[in-house]
């Protein structure tokens, strides 16, 4: 196979420490950071809690 079958178009920009802002082809952007046991697990201290990048993959999936 020579072509991709698909390229995403999608971009990820840092927006502070823990945070990351996914801007969306569409013009749309999410925003991704940390929560909950994953950073009580790691001992983060976030300044707002935000859904993980897996999050948004295991919706796309399952959605």
């Amino acid at each position: 196979m020579t072509e991709p079958l698909y390229v995403s178009r999608s971009t990820l920009e840092a927006a502070g420490n823990l945070h990351r802002r996914a801007r969306l082809p569409t013009g749309e952007s999410l925003d991704m950071g940390v929560h909950g046991p994953i950073a009580a697990y790691f001992k983060l201290a976030p300044p707002r809690e935000l859904p993980l990048p897996v999050d948004y993959i295991v919706a796309a999936t399952g959605g």
